[in-house]
């Protein structure tokens, strides 16, 4: 196993640990699941240990998995209801007057990162620095474990698992559909964009919003999915200002903004 698969299954094994906090009983899943791909992961694979000092803590870098309380996200519409069946029914709506334009946007926003986010108005680059990227990284991962624990509680079945008519412009992704982690992810860089240019606030909005869209005019959210990612987000983001190491970040990002 590689560097990259040691560091990923131990911050899931860390977002797993949620579960012992009241406030996510719930069912527990005999795997983990990426919070992006829905991928199954095995925990219980032996994890050499690495090197003393060669890479950062690779369970949390700002913010635990649990540091976003349960209340940030309200549980998904029951199923058959009618909010259920509208969420549905706006999928379907997407799927037949979607272009293969705004299909090919969503395919180029399949990974959750900085760049297919907003590589075309960052104001770092491009490219952005190296620093740049491994900031905004960490955060996309710290991000990742918190929306898993939020997936993992809930356990709401994409849209193309519930209703065979659906039929995605996307590839059909494992794990569950609520929250969206794409759009919690948008969200949380649109916030931290919005606080380094704050006259660029709208602009940063509606592109996490339409990253967000890009999810369900592909097939694989719900509406209700990405409204709760953008909720989780902000909630992500204020509890990312609570971090030291967070705020020395944002320093570093500040510095590195183009002139």
């Amino acid at each position: 196993m590689g560097m990259k698969g040691i560091l990923k299954n131990l911050r899931l094994a860390a977002a797993a640990l949620c579960f012992a906090s009241p406030s996510f009983a719930g069912p527990v899943l005999p795997a983990a699941l990426d919070p992006f791909t829905g991928a199954a992961l095995d925990l219980a694979a032996p994890v050499p240990a690495p090197a003393a000092a060669a890479v950062e803590d690779p369970r949390v870098y700002y913010i635990a998995p649990w540091a976003v309380e349960a209340s940030a996200v309200p549980p998904p519409p029951a199923p058959g209801s009618a909010a259920d069946r509208a969420d549905l029914a706006e999928v379907l709506r997407w799927q037949e007057v979607r272009t293969p334009a705004q299909c090919q946007a969503a395919w180029l926003q399949a990974d959750a990162n900085y760049d297919s986010f907003f590589g075309e108005i960052s104001p770092f680059g491009p490219p952005a620095p190296a620093a740049v990227e491994k900031i905004f990284k960490k955060v996309r991962l710290d991000t990742g474990s918190i929306d898993l624990v939020f997936k993992r509680k809930y356990q709401r079945p994409r849209p193309f698992d519930r209703d065979s008519a659906v039929t995605p412009c996307l590839d059909r992704e494992g794990g569950y559909s609520y929250p969206s982690g794409h759009s919690t992810v948008a969200k949380v860089f649109a916030l931290m964009l919005a606080e380094l240019r704050p006259e660029q606030a709208d602009r940063y909005n509606a592109y996490a919003d339409q990253a967000a869209l890009n999810r369900v005019i592909g097939g694989v959210h719900h509406p209700s999915d990405i409204e709760a990612g953008k909720r989780l987000g902000a909630a992500v983001f204020q509890a990312l200002k609570s971090s030291p190491e967070f705020q020395t970040d944002m320093k570093t990002l500040r510095r590195n903004l183009r002139k």
